[in-house]
């Protein structure tokens, strides 16, 4: 399995080179130049096993330079039952109107990015020997809240790394920010910005091509490297958790082997969906991925409105701050996938988003895409209205990212009558969104942000996971904040962690 840019597909790579250096020289996105198909023999395979099971046998038809035994060796190890809770690492909970919650935020940080980065750096790591890599690796992270605590938790003290966070100093919830702050490791180092998520993704984005700085690094014995899901690496585990789903419907005799299935996912960088989309050209049978947005609803406008992609608006903050987001960096993919693997043709439309902020897609590929897609949005009050709506009728407590996903499904099933059974990603837990949750359902607030998670408990009946009980009483070690203009600057802070 060869991979190349998504905007120069002239040059291939192994799959440990495109994991190790994250993103292409041009700016592009790594992509397999094909996507390997599950026969029925292997769905049975799949069926039988575990979850680690399934997402090292996935991986391995893409990571083709990595041995059967090294794969088994990084799942048992990343989904390890003390890190996710028990042996049912991704648990699926029914509930009513053909909904099956999958439930992602059961492993360290209690998000659905431990899902990718518990596996990542044991990908990184092999990948870098792999490539004959004996400079230490520096990973750069953009977050818009969850990424970022679960790429520090996932590095902290790997040998042969550091890693930097960017977060938006006023756009990720209080518990997100006191996760990220507490962070331990000699390794780390997070930083704020006066800016957006989208001023941050940027800006690691042109760090990443930026000639002078990867001089600069190499002289000191560092390369750069990413735990965001422009890495294929952050991405491939995450294909696994669709198919894995799949199965498990299988096994309880909701569906039977060959039945479509929907897939709901709460969205901003467009990669959890894009990795629902990889799973069906798999094999998986979907009938339509609908994405949902909060306020932010580029991503809706786009599936709506003719392939028309704009991200010159208005950014709003809202009380789903990881779906703050206007540029959706996976999307480039998916135009990859669906023209072709016409690398002209999305480097031309990057260069159009880059310069001019947006882009229209030609009338055939945007009806390939919709032929697949749906997409939906909803605002804070209809979110809130869905948290506690979920509570009192179906005694299912649900985070605010998760209410968006439900809120959009509900829509589609009413414009649409489909009554496909549908999963929807549950990508955190309501115990990260506390305050937002707790109003919901018509609670009051306390002051301090860590007794806010006794109050939901108390509200509830739900108990709170552990790792977010733990940072009760814990000090910020991190405190730095800058403007997004300077965040080039701060990349010589990785010498001397």
């Amino acid at each position: 399995m060869e991979y190349v840019s998504t905007r120069d597909k002239s040059r291939k790579v192994s799959a440990a080179y495109a994991i190790a250096n994250g993103i292409a020289p041009d700016g592009g996105l790594y992509c397999p130049t094909e996507f390997p198909r599950l026969s029925h023999e292997d769905w049975k395979a799949l069926c039988d096993m575990d979850y680690k099971g399934r997402s090292a046998f996935v991986l391995g038809k893409f990571l083709t330079d990595f041995t059967a035994e090294e794969l088994k060796s990084f799942a048992d190890a990343a989904y390890a039952d003390e890190k996710f809770g028990g042996k049912n690492t991704a648990p699926m909970v029914k509930l009513a109107d053909g909904k099956y919650m999958l439930e992602l935020w059961h492993g360290p940080t209690c998000a659905f990015k431990d899902m990718a980065l518990q596996m990542l750096p044991h990908l990184l790591t092999a990948s870098l020997k792999k490539t004959g890599e004996t400079r230490t690796a520096c990973i750069l992270v953009a977050t818009s809240g969850d990424t970022g605590k679960a790429a520090l938790d996932g590095f902290a003290d790997v040998d042969g790394t550091k890693i930097m966070v960017y977060y938006p100093v006023d756009g990720v919830s209080p518990m997100q920010k006191l996760q990220m702050t507490t962070q331990a490791g000699k390794n780390v180092e997070v930083v704020a910005i006066h800016g957006n998520f989208d001023d941050a993704q940027s800006a690691v984005k042109r760090i990443f091509i930026d000639e002078a700085t990867r001089a600069n690094l190499d002289k000191n014995g560092l390369m750069l490297s990413s735990a965001n899901s422009i890495n294929w690496g952050r991405l491939a585990p995450q294909i696994a958790y669709y198919i894995s789903a799949y199965c498990d419907l299988i096994a309880t005799g909701e569906i039977k082997m060959g039945d479509p299935i929907n897939v709901c996912v709460p969205t901003g960088n467009f990669g959890n969906i894009l990795a629902a989309y990889i799973a069906k050209q798999m094999g998986m049978p979907v009938n339509k991925f609908i994405c949902a947005s909060n306020r932010n609803n580029v991503l809706t406008d786009f599936f709506k409105k003719s392939g028309s992609y704009d991200k010159n608006r208005d950014f709003y903050t809202t009380t789903s701050p990881s779906m703050d987001i206007l540029i959706s960096s996976n999307l480039e993919r998916l135009l990859f996938f669906v023209s072709g693997q016409n690398d002209k043709v999305v480097a031309e439309l990057m260069g159009q988003l880059s310069t001019e902020g947006r882009y229209a897609l030609a009338k055939d590929l945007f009806e390939k895409i919709t032929a697949d897609f749906d997409a939906g949005c909803c605002d804070d009050a209809q979110t809130a209205e869905t948290i506690k709506r979920l509570f009192d009728e179906e005694h299912y407590l649900a985070d605010t990212h998760t209410a968006v996903a439900v809120r959009v499904y509900e829509m589609y099933r009413k414009q649409t009558c489909d009554k496909t059974p549908t999963v929807i990603a549950s990508t955190a837990s309501p115990f990260k969104f506390c305050r937002a949750v707790i109003e919901a359902l018509g609670g009051t607030l306390e002051q301090d942000d860590v007794t806010q998670l006794d109050v939901l408990t108390q509200l509830t009946g739900v108990a709170a996971p552990a790792p977010l009980s733990a940072l009760a009483g814990k000090t910020p070690r991190f405190d730095r904040v800058v403007d997004k203009s300077e965040i080039l600057g701060t990349v010589e802070l990785l010498k001397d962690l």
